[in-house]
């Protein structure tokens, strides 16, 4: 009764207000062939709608105007019309006002209306003026209600020109309406920038900020670069600068911001809560205490996330606001598909309603596009945002914690927290919003669905619920099979970096094939557990696909066997399938959420905790000191280096005074190192007072060297004064070393200074030190790593009483006894305490610590002297390299012992002849450099290879045909074949369905149920287990191909001559075995499968709609036209961005792993905030390329989306038209098809640009398996007798050779004849070609003229393995593998054990091996690194003894060897190898003095060759080396 009053009471209100004639219901039923609306609804609802909306927003805009402003912009042409029309249509609407007034007896309506039509035009055209003034380019809020005008004025504009009057009413309203479709056209212009604007400055800027609304939403601003990007590749200098608000500069202090605050509020917590603490303590038991202690340190830890909730919470929950707008209107269109199918089965309803509905499905959808990629957009950008910002907080944290806690995290973790945890915020940020956006879906869909089929929907949900756990399971398994394929891959990438490390040692032992087995057991391996991942991918994807079906099996069966009433037809089923196909993705994507979240959360904590960490005192360290006499004091210091720590210092008194030399000396770990950082304030201040007057320069024990040129690592930030530089270099004694550096001083030095010695690396650190002119220096230990002259040079010219620093406070912490009488002070050092302190003289009288010092170094002194004397030019290349590799690797060695080591290997005195000192130190940066090249070199290389493939489009076919012959081709075909038969069963499943949903308009639908669900089901099952067969040949198709393609460049690299590997970078060939063999055997399997699956389900799409609307086929030319020419552009952009963003990620990394390594560096010189800068820049860079790369996603989604909403709008229309012809069910099965087709034509263009990367993969692998390989290791026919070589004559006849075509000959018409048995050694200046000589023998070199026979044979003619078998080298660097001792004797298990004990006792390591517990099981690490070098050596000579064969080569190997294990050798080989002919290229002239003949090599010429007695009487060049050595008078 109620209700009928009120509903009374409601009419009269609208009669009363509009004038009773004006509401007639009739004008818009559906039974009108053309409908109309009641003239009340115009005036009241369509013309209010705008003014509405813009009332309500304007309070909020004006506000967010007020408080940004971005300058101001120029009254323009645009905005004079615009604020024109504005004050026009005011003067319109008011018009119609005094009209209405003058008329008189008019329902209110009418003075209503155009009363707020004037009133909101007024604050329109307010809004354009403001707007001018703040400096806003383009309004969206005024497009949105200018679109609003027109679209509301439309329908009035019909009803007029339909009922067609001369009122006055009607000119105003014709007048209204072309102004309002004029300011609309001029909305969708822009302004000019506003003045003063950063825009102007910029000389690349983002067109983003200038954009207008509609380029905005569209995304369409994207377009100039993505043509930019289809025409050539883009490079770092094409990209536009990064937006100022996602910059580091803005981003990383908004987080620390938060966090400071969050730090203070736990402090505070902290506080109040030991006040409380303090007040109770009277009550409380020591247990409660200690449970109050424990929960504290949980408690009042700051939150991180709350930190960074408040730095970008606001913006990301504008894009959970579009977030929840798609949510809603994703459901839109399932409800006007059941009104489009009740539309086709009522026959009697005029067409236009049936536009009307396609129409509308058309706009929902492109409304939910646009709106879910804005969404996207927000959601990308916060993550990217959270990544700066926490990479810029880890950083500028990481270079002022303590040691103590550096201690507790190491470089990597630290790096990982910037890479790894950083991106999983990144990613998570992305996901986010379906932790609460999945449940509302899931029950909004089960709303509907409940809606359409009562209770039976449980059954389908069932189904959905009870995947969940089948799919969690597949994930957890793939996940360990994942990890499993890490290990076996980690294993077999680094057994392939030890080969081609050591490749010449494989190639001169004949052991490739043995070490080929060892990679193809671990690569087996590896494919078996590929196969697994693929029965098991192979069922995800049939679960996957077969889910929809399945839920729509269960649902539907269970709906018609539950009631007879319940009578499936079409509206039921594709509204249902379409409400599944809504459901299936949140249900999907829960469990990744939530996985990713519980990833996130970890990462949260480890950020947390590594930002909670102390940081050191500023102030432990007094630099204000202003008194005069003393540089530096320290009064009653006592330092440790972590809280809970032992104090390492104690009780330390020093003052030195202005300008003088302090020297520390003290044994080993007595806290000389500690005390230079204690001044520098890297250790905790327990007690005490330490000041340091000025600016300090620090030269740490260990060379901290940038990854920047050698000039850069000098001046270290400071402006470049070429006179000051040049005698910096001087006393440096870098001056010689700049000259055979390949660039000079401008040479890019590699990270951690590869490519220097240690000496160098020591010497630049000191030039810094130099050069940056500070008052106070404090030196540790820095001659320790230079030879002794230099070590002299450098005190004489640098650090001494004389030096370039004299008037300088200088503290120099030593071993080097012989500089010690000239410092002015020492300071002995004995267990973290000072011992005494006085000058030289006054010591020694004391007899104390110091005396007892020098006694234990006094031999070092004796050795020294006579080293001087021997001369230089006899040393080898590499002796500098290897013995400061030696010394470099194993800094805990005692270092007295270091330094009698490097005392003792004679060769390491740089002599006085400077020539022979740069061609030395020449060969070892040279060989270094090439390796720091590496890092240089593939990305050049891979920008070649990248260039080739984006322009020619020819190589791409010619790829995908190699990939499918990999595969092989008859197994491609049956694999589409498949995928095709798959696709036939899914839509026979659908045009079934649609069938059986045609049986309700017949009514015939309960006689044949059985038969309907039984083929239903078969159908749907068959199509499951199609794409399980499918997908499962398909992995083993990809699996095959892996394997082949390995296999290939395995053996082609086996048998690659030495020349490749000396001019390739190790690093090339490792990216090969790892990075491309990975894409090849995951990536791109996936890929494939991903992108068959989404062009079948899209030929399906159109197949299904083309038959039952044909006229479709028409529109689908127009539409793929538009989509390869999209997908062409996106493709090539996108490639290319990718590339950008991972080449620019690296250095991140890198500089930030270089950065931890020598932060007490840069705090030590206050370069601190320069460092920071740089670390913000790299990341910059890396987000320049980062946020291109996520608007090209979205640009690509945007107009994709587009091309599915026309074909949905195309289904409809076409549907519409041939009404009378189709059944209810073709349409639903045509249209819901179409709705489904946007997702995977979208993953379809990704899937082709993916493609298109990964296949470049194979062709890298391509040319690496067919480089030029080296002569056969076996040739049948001329295989010599098993016993050969019997004697072990050598002869040589006219022998030349060169290292590589188009190079200089190394040897020249070489001539001699050795006989079995002669031992000969080699003698000859650097470079006279003695190495050569060997490699020849082994043919690593060949002939460029003349030949070798040995025995008669000619070894040219032979198989490579038959001759390298049967000679012996021991290599002048023991190259060792990992493995046990035994494979790295004998590899191919030739040998009983008796025999290779024999061989270890012969070689003197019987005692060693025995004495391990493992014996000849002993596990040997990478490059033999557990064994000592001369152990090394000796295991070499091991090997030599098991081969036995009748020629041996001997490359001395001085470098790294005591004298003592040097004899050892000698002994051996005279006894063991009595009967031999050995050659022996010599080093120490004295190992060769008893030999049968001695060859002397000069330039590659044979110079002189007789017995040793002889050439010395001949008194030529062997006699001035014999001289040298002492060896003859």
């Amino acid at each position: 009764m109620f209700t009928k009053s009120f509903s009374l009471r409601k009419l009269v209100g609208v009669i009363k207000f509009c004038g009773l004639w004006r509401w007639d219901s009739s004008l818009c039923s559906l039974d009108k062939v053309w409908p109309d609306l009641p003239e009340c609804f115009q005036l009241s609802v369509l013309s209010w709608v705008q003014c509405i909306y813009l009332w309500a927003v304007s309070p909020i805009y004006i506000f967010c105007l007020k408080k940004n402003k971005k300058g101001y912009i120029m009254m323009s042409l645009l905005n004079r019309f615009k604020t024109a029309f504005g004050l026009l249509l005011w003067i319109v609407c008011w018009t119609d006002l005094f009209y209405t007034l003058h008329e008189g007896k008019q329902p209110p309506i009418y003075y209503v209306t155009p009363l707020v039509l004037g009133m909101t035009m007024l604050l329109a055209t307010f809004l354009i003026q403001f707007e001018r003034l703040r400096g806003v380019q383009s309004s969206g809020v005024l497009f949105i209600f200018w679109l609003l005008c027109l679209l509301c004025a439309t329908v009035p504009f019909r009803s007029k020109i339909l009922q067609a009057s001369s009122q006055l009413r009607f000119t105003t309203f014709y007048f209204y309406f072309s102004m309002v479709v004029c300011e609309f056209i001029l909305c969708c212009f822009n302004e000019k920038p506003p003045l003063f604007s950063n825009v102007v400055t910029d000389p690349n800027p983002c067109p983003e900020a200038t954009a207008g609304f509609l380029s905005k939403i569209t995304f369409w601003w994207f377009t100039s670069m993505a043509v930019k990007g289809y025409k050539m590749p883009l490079e770092a200098k094409d990209l536009w600068s990064l937006n100022k608000r996602d910059s580091s500069k803005v981003m990383v202090p908004r987080l620390l911001n938060e966090w400071e605050k969050e730090e203070a509020k736990a402090k505070l917590r902290y506080v109040k809560f030991k006040s409380f603490e303090l007040r109770g303590e009277g009550e409380s038991s020591p247990e409660e205490v200690e449970v109050l202690l424990s929960s504290k340190k949980v408690a009042h830890q700051p939150s991180f996330l709350r930190a960074l909730i408040k730095a970008f919470g606001p913006y990301f929950l504008i894009g959970s606001g579009y977030k929840l707008l798609q949510d809603i209107i994703t459901f839109v269109n399932p409800q006007l598909l059941k009104m489009l199918i009740s539309f086709i089965k009522a026959k009697d309803v005029p067409n236009w309603w049936g536009y009307t509905l396609a129409c509308l499905m058309f706009f929902t959808a492109l409304l939910q596009t646009l709106i879910l990629h804005h969404h996207f957009q927000y959601c990308f950008v916060t993550g990217m945002n959270v990544r700066s910002a926490v990479i810029g907080a880890i950083y500028r944290k990481a270079l002022v914690i303590t040691n103590a806690a550096k201690r507790s995290s190491t470089v990597g973790e630290i790096v990982n927290l910037m890479s790894v945890d950083a991106q999983r915020f990144m990613d998570l940020t992305t996901f986010l919003n379906m932790l609460w956006s999945a449940p509302l879906q899931i029950m909004l869909a089960l709303y509907f669905l409940w809606q359409i089929l009562g209770p039976s929907v449980f059954a389908g949900v069932a189904v959905m619920i009870l995947l969940i756990p089948f799919n969690a399971f597949i994930a957890m398994k793939t996940r360990a099979y994942q990890v499993e394929q890490m290990q076996h891959k980690d294993a077999r990438i680094k057994l392939m970096n030890e080969i081609l490390n050591g490749i010449k040692v494989l190639k001169l032992y004949a052991w490739e094939n043995s070490f080929k087995q060892k990679v193809l057991a671990i690569r087996q391996k590896e494919l078996i557990v590929l196969r697994k991942t693929a029965y098991l991918g192979a069922l995800s994807t049939m679960a996957w696909t077969s889910a929809p079906f399945l839920v729509a099996l269960t649902t539907f069966a269970v709906y018609v066997t539950v009631d007879k009433k319940n009578i499936l037809d079409a509206e039921t089923a594709f509204v249902s399938i379409s409400l599944f196909n809504i459901l299936r993705f949140p249900l999907n994507m829960l469990p990744q959420v939530i996985s990713s979240l519980v990833q996130a959360s970890v990462s949260l904590k480890r950020v947390q905790n590594f930002l909670s960490h102390d940081e050191l005192d500023p102030d432990s360290v007094n630099r204000n000191n202003t008194s005069t006499e003393f540089a530096v004091t320290v009064v009653n210091g006592k330092f440790t280096w972590g809280k809970d720590d032992a104090p390492v210092l104690h009780n330390i008194n020093v003052m030195v005074p202005q300008g003088s030399l302090l020297a520390v000396v003290g044994h080993v770990g007595c806290g000389k190192s500690s005390l230079i950082s204690a001044l520098l304030g890297d250790m905790e201040k327990v007690e005490g007072e330490v000041s340091v007057r000025g600016s300090v320069a620090y030269v740490p024990q260990q060379a901290w060297i940038q990854n920047a040129t050698l000039r850069d690592n000098i001046l270290f930030g400071n402006p470049y004064n070429e006179q000051k530089y040049n005698s910096v270099l001087e006393a440096c004694a870098l001056t010689p070393d700049l000259q055979v550096l390949p660039g000079g001083d401008m040479t890019e030095i590699g990270e951690k200074g590869i490519n220097l010695s240690g000496g160098q690396r020591q010497r630049v650190s000191l030039a810094r030190a130099l050069y940056n002119d500070a008052d106070v220096y404090l030196l540790d230990d820095p001659l320790s790593a230079v030879d002794a002259h230099v070590s002299k040079h450098i005190f004489d010219n640098l650090i001494g009483p004389e030096g370039a620093l004299k008037g300088k406070t200088r503290i120099l912490v030593t071993h080097g006894i012989s500089f010690l009488p000239q410092v002015d002070n020492i300071m002995v050092m004995v267990d973290g305490r000072v011992s005494e302190m006085g000058s030289y003289q006054d010591l020694l009288k004391q007899n104390g610590a110091f005396a007892e010092f020098l006694r234990n170094y006094a031999l070092e002194d004796i050795i020294e002297e006579d080293e001087i004397i021997e001369d230089d030019e006899l040393f080898p290349d590499d002796a500098l390299s290897n013995h400061t590799d030696m010394v470099d690797s194993e800094p805990m060695i005692n270092e007295a012992k270091r330094s009698f080591i490097r005392q003792m290997s004679i060769m390491s005195a740089d002599g006085e002849n400077p020539r022979s000192r740069s061609v030395r130190r020449h060969g070892c940066s040279q060989r270094k450099h090439s390796e720091s090249q590496d890092k240089k070199k593939p990305r050049e290389m891979e920008k070649l290879i990248q260039a080739e493939t984006a322009e020619t489009g020819q190589v791409k076919g010619k790829v995908y045909l190699e990939y499918v012959k990999a595969v092989g081709p008859l197994l491609s075909v049956v694999i589409c074949f498949l995928y095709g038969c798959q696709s036939a069963a899914a839509i026979g499943t659908n045009i079934w369905l649609s069938e059986w949903t045609n049986d309700a308009v017949t009514n015939s639908t309960t006689e044949n149920v059985q038969m309907r669900v039984g083929v239903y089901a078969a159908l749907g099952f068959a199509q499951g287990i199609l794409i399980m067969i499918a997908s499962f040949t398909l992995a083993m198709g990809n699996i095959g191909a892996a394997k082949k393609l390995h296999v290939n460049l395995l053996t082609n690299k086996f048998h690659t001559p030495q020349s490749f590997f000396d001019t390739t970078p190790i690093g090339r060939i490792i990216n090969r075995f790892s990075k491309d063999i990975y894409v090849i055997d995951e990536a791109l399997p996936s890929t494939v499968l991903m992108f068959l699956g989404t062009f079948f389900v899209s030929l399906s799409t159109i197949l299904v709609i083309v038959s039952s609307t044909p006229i479709f086929a028409v529109v689908i030319v127009p539409l793929a036209v538009i989509y390869v020419f999209v997908q062409r552009f996106y493709v090539a952009t996108s490639r290319q961005l990718k590339r950008l963003e991972s080449v620019s990620r690296s250095p991140i990394y890198s500089h930030f792993s270089e950065t931890i390594t020598g932060c007490s560096v840069i705090r030590a010189y206050g370069r601190h905030s320069a460092f920071v800068l740089m670390s913000d820049m790299k990341v910059d860079e890396n987000q320049k390329s980062y946020y291109p790369g996520i608007v090209s996603n979205r640009w690509l989604g945007v107009r994709i989306e587009f091309i599915g909403n026309c074909i949905v709008l195309f289904a409809g229309l076409f549907a519409v038209t041939g009404k009378d012809s189709l059944s209810p069910g073709l349409v639903g099965l045509s249209v819901s098809y179409a709705l489904q087709v946007t997702m995977s034509l979208n993953w379809m263009v990704r899937m082709t640009s993916e493609l298109e990367n990964n296949i470049v993969a194979v062709e890298r692998v391509k040319e690496y398996s067919e480089t030029k390989t080296e002569a056969p290791w076996e040739v049948e026919d001329k295989k010599p007798p098993l016993e050969w070589p019997m004697q072990g004559n050598v002869e040589f006849n006219d022998y030349s050779v060169r290292y590589r075509e188009g190079l200089d000959l190394v040897l020249k018409d070489i001539t001699l004849k050795v006989k079995g048995g002669e031992k000969i050694g080699i003698v000859g200046r650097t470079g006279a070609g003695k190495s050569s000589m060997t490699l020849c023998l082994f043919r690593l070199l060949e002939a460029a003229g003349g030949e070798i026979t040995i025995d008669n044979v000619k070894i040219s003619e032979i198989g490579l393995h038959d001759l390298r078998s049967k000679l012996t080298i021991i290599p002048q660097e023991p190259v060792l593998f990992s493995g046990t001792l035994r494979m790295n004797l004998d590899p191919f298990e030739k040998y009983s054990d008796e025999e290779v004990w024999k061989a270890l006792e012969h070689s003197h390591l019987h005692k060693f091996v025995s004495n391990q517990a493992a014996k000849l099981d002993l596990e040997c690490s990478e490059g033999g690194e557990n064994l000592s070098v001369g152990q090394r050596q000796l295991v070499c000579l091991a090997r030599a003894l098991l081969r036995k064969t009748r020629i041996l080569i001997l490359d001395e190997a001085t470098a790294a060897i005591d004298l003592e294990t040097d004899d050892l050798i000698q002994s051996t080989i005279r006894t063991q190898f009595e009967d031999c002919t050995v050659f022996t290229i010599a080093h120490r002239l004295n190992t060769i003095m008893d030999y049968t003949r001695v060859l002397v090599l000069d330039k590659g010429r044979i110079a002189e060759f007789d017995t040793p007695t002889n050439l010395i009487s001949k008194r030529g060049i062997f006699y001035g080396m014999a001289k040298d050595a002492g060896l003859a008078q």
